[in-house]
């Protein structure tokens, strides 16, 4: 994706819990543009988690976390790396701990766990070169910038659910909320 190509990104649609047979936010946002929005699940397992994501998660030393990583693209081509990681209480026994697409996706699955999302999750963005699998997996030249998002999502009761790391070569704009002091 260019910078042309830029449109303004809310994270509200992918936080919402998703209605049967809807499409999952990222086909939804690429369709109302025209364009053609998929994924590929790259692998599900349990991992080390980075420092980042073990403070936010509470995790001690030696304590896994579940990570699904997907390859995003648009128009067929790769424009995101998105890892997501969870807590393994609540990811183990779960589709989240398996290989394979999870009907609505995982902020659908972990709402029926009752584990509804916050309204203003955390968002942390910074740039970076990109690394030598990142430039393989989004076809990049060697020393291209990407963007680096990461987003830490509670539980509506304030129980850490979800942190996303999305390594991207687009270019983004966000609308932030005025909020009443």
């Amino acid at each position: 994706m260019t910078s042309d190509d830029a449109w303004i990104g809310e994270a509200h649609p992918y936080l919402a819990p998703r209605s049967a047979g809807q499409r999952d936010a990222w086909t939804a946002e690429a369709a109302a543009r025209g364009r053609k929005g998929s994924q590929r699940l790259l692998t599900v397992e349990e991992v080390d988690p980075p420092g980042p994501v073990r403070d936010f998660f509470g995790v001690g030393p030696g304590e896994r976390v579940v990570v699904r990583r997907r390859l995003i693209l648009l128009d067929g081509h790769p424009v995101e790396l998105a890892d997501s990681y969870y807590p393994a209480p609540i990811a183990r026994g779960t589709p989240l701990a398996e290989k394979g697409k999870i009907p609505g996706g995982a902020i659908t699955l972990l709402a029926t766990l009752g584990l509804v999302p916050e309204d203003e999750p955390l968002e942390d963005i910074a740039a970076a070169i990109a690394t030598i699998g990142q430039c393989n997996d989004l076809d990049l030249p060697s020393g291209a910038p990407v963007l680096v998002l990461t987003r830490f999502v509670r539980s509506s009761a304030g129980e850490p659910m979800e942190v996303s790391v999305m390594t991207m070569t687009r270019h983004l704009q966000y609308r932030q909320r005025k909020q009443a002091s």
